[in-house]
């Protein structure tokens, strides 16, 4: 006998996930699966749950700092950059600001 499971996730989520799974030879209703299977396992998480940082950019120093910029100086002199937009999207997407 088995059992059915419904999740409901974020659209966005779903497309990308089963893209990744179908790119491992696996499709997402096996990578589930394997997920419960493995939390059986190890009788946890299968994998270490951590707090993410804030902000990375938080622990570097002053120097660290002004060496980051003027590395994005010398890429902006040679063309290399993005649009300010494009850089907040894409910040605040991968660390929640």
């Amino acid at each position: 006998m088995s059992s059915t499971i419904q999740v409901r996730v974020d659209d966005d989520l779903k497309t990308k996930s089963d893209a990744l799974f179908k790119d491992l030879g696996t499709d997402t209703t096996t990578a589930i699966r394997m997920f419960l299977t493995q939390a059986l396992a190890v009788n946890g998480f299968p994998f270490e749950i951590k707090k993410p940082k804030a902000n990375p950019y938080e622990t570097l120093t002053e120097h660290e700092i002004l060496d980051k910029l003027e590395k994005s100086r010398e890429h902006a002199a040679q063309g290399k950059y993005k649009d300010a937009a494009e850089v907040s999207r894409d910040m605040r997407a991968k660390y929640g600001l």
